[in-house]
């Protein structure tokens, strides 16, 4: 049964599984240890961390137990999601230096991407603030690169990339050669985007993804996100073998994070549910 169970786990080979901690602020506080050992039991080894640094407050952790905890479990910290003023120049210094203190953090464990988000939409969609806030994912590639990372832009609802053509803006206005793209596939989807069209418009900059399944909500509000909009793969609309697809044509090799919102029988269900759809669906396609 347990020889059954292992050989179900996604293979971890090219493409690499990981999932994000901000699921677990949902649920009854639990030790960080459990978490990972979520992770070692249904094969997403890689995590993604958000409200960096406070975490390590909220888990009462060092960086150093947190690797040894990770290692013994056959687990890695992948990236961390990133938020700062990309829109405000006047700030472009203390964002920098927070930049590299979430990359000098991550450097620890051999990590070498940082997910970085675009501001809320309350800060402006306008021209100006657009294209300052992509001079900041400039500046914040041009400081990853000088440090053996790289950098790349998260799209998500509610935020300055947001819709398609922002999407399309955002990386017309950044450089390639210092900036990224980490996009989530959900959030593609709930702002109009046809997911697997987009990662092959912009593949060539593809750094890390979300894989994440949604249903596009009826009558929902202009830039708003309900996590209820989530669902484990496999269950919502997302058409995740055309973009598998597009990995294998550029023979990806990197992490994607199942990154979900919710997890309506607890993380422990979900992951394994997920894990099942990513070796029985995707990966005859591409490992």
């Amino acid at each position: 049964m347990l020889g059954r169970a292992a050989a179900r786990l996604p293979a971890n080979r090219n493409v690499k599984w990981g999932l994000g901690s901000n699921l677990w602020n949902y649920f009854p506080r639990v030790p960080f240890t459990d978490m990972l050992d979520v992770m070692r039991d249904t094969g997403f080894i890689g995590l993604r961390l958000t409200q960096f640094p406070q975490i390590l407050k909220t888990y009462d952790l060092t960086a150093a137990r947190m690797q040894t905890e990770a290692s013994r479990r056959g687990c890695r910290i992948v990236t961390i999601s990133f938020n700062g003023p990309l829109h405000d120049p006047s700030r472009r210094s203390e964002m920098i230096a927070n930049a590299k203190a979430a990359m000098n953090f991550l450097k620890e464990f051999g990590s070498r991407h940082l997910v970085v988000f675009s501001p809320s939409r309350s800060n402006g969609t306008g021209e100006a603030a657009f294209r300052a806030m992509c001079a900041g994912c400039d500046e914040i590639g041009r400081a990853a690169g000088e440090m053996g990372f790289h950098a790349g832009l998260h799209n998500h609802m509610g935020q300055m990339v947001q819709n398609p053509d922002e999407v399309d803006r955002a990386m017309a206005l950044t450089d390639r050669k210092l900036f990224y793209f980490a996009p989530d596939t959900a959030h593609l989807h709930l702002a109009g985007c046809d997911t697997a069209q987009t990662l092959e418009k912009h593949k060539d900059r593809l750094m890390l993804a979300d894989y994440k399944d949604a249903r596009r909500p009826r009558n929902a509000r202009p830039d708003t996100f309900d996590r209820n909009s989530i669902y484990d793969l496999g269950d919502g609309e997302i058409d995740f073998a055309g973009c598998h697809r597009v990995l294998k044509s550029i023979a990806f090799q990197g992490w994607l994070i199942v990154d979900l919102d919710i997890a309506r029988q607890g993380p422990r269900v979900s992951y394994e549910r997920c894990g099942s759809y990513v070796v029985e669906r995707l990966e005859p396609i591409y490992a």
